[in-house]
């Protein structure tokens, strides 16, 4: 006897209703995960190269100073003398004269009659040192004023001279720093990522005067021995690693 299944209309709905239910309790398959593509390895290197540049240009700082019961009594002696320097500054080839840091300022003293300090600072540039520290003694010994400090320091010419040849050094050091990582680390080759390269001059310490005034009328010439500093340029940045050598397995 041979046994026939229910196409009934109604029948159908309701299997197609349960398969529904069925399918909607089943659990939902994850969805398989974005794959990001592979970024190229990459090592990040420095270099640098160093030179010693003899110093090329002296720069002095003197400043004129007077103390009086009177404010305008010391500012007038402060203004003569300031008057005076810059005079003699500017009639110097070679000298850049300029002056900051007025100052006024009353001072009290238990022992002393309370009084007023004026002051004003001369800064004084120049690439001739012989006639720079002509002119210092000058103003020392004549002029009255009081040297705070001298510095020497390398010339935006000369510097920029130091860099450009540092900077070619620093590169090829670079370059070969990331040719052997390349190696070190099985790659063939390599290529140039963001790199960056920085500047910058260390001082080394250099004779200094500070607070010598001198009363004799002609001041002995002040002795200078400008010295050097270390200009740097170093190089640093990420080398991009290619072509990694296939195993010897």
């Amino acid at each position: 006897m041979t046994r026939n299944f229910s196409t009934h209309p109604r029948a159908l709905a309701a299997t197609c209703i349960a398969l529904l239910l069925l399918a909607a309790q089943a659990p939902a398959q994850p969805a398989p995960p974005f794959a990001m593509p592979p970024h190229p390895p990459s090592v990040t290197l420095s270099a640098a190269a160093t030179a010693s540049v003899p110093n090329d240009r002296m720069h002095a700082s003197l400043r004129a100073e007077a103390d009086n019961a009177d404010a305008a009594a010391a500012a007038n002696v402060v203004n003569a003398r300031m008057a005076k320097a810059l005079v003699r500054a500017r009639a110097v080839a070679g000298v850049e004269a300029s002056t900051t840091g007025y100052s006024s300022f009353q001072i009290t003293d238990k022992a002393q009659v309370t009084r007023w300090r004026v002051a004003q600072t001369l800064k004084l540039e120049s690439s001739d040192f012989a006639s720079l520290s002509a002119l210092i003694s000058q103003l020392q010994g004549e002029g009255g004023l009081v040297v705070d400090g001298t510095q020497f320091s390398v010339g935006d010419a000369s510097r920029r001279k130091a860099e450009d040849s540092l900077t070619q050094q620093a590169i090829k050091s670079w370059q070969a720093r990331a040719a052997e990582a390349a190696r070190g680390f099985g790659f063939d080759g390599w290529r140039v990522g963001n790199v960056a390269i920085q500047t910058g001059e260390s001082f080394r310490p250099q004779p200094v005067m500070r607070a010598m005034a001198f009363e004799a009328k002609a001041a002995a010439p002040v002795a200078m021995e400008a010295g050097n500093s270390d200009i740097t340029v170093t190089v640093s940045g990420d080398a991009i690693l290619e072509a990694p050598r296939p195993s010897s397995r």
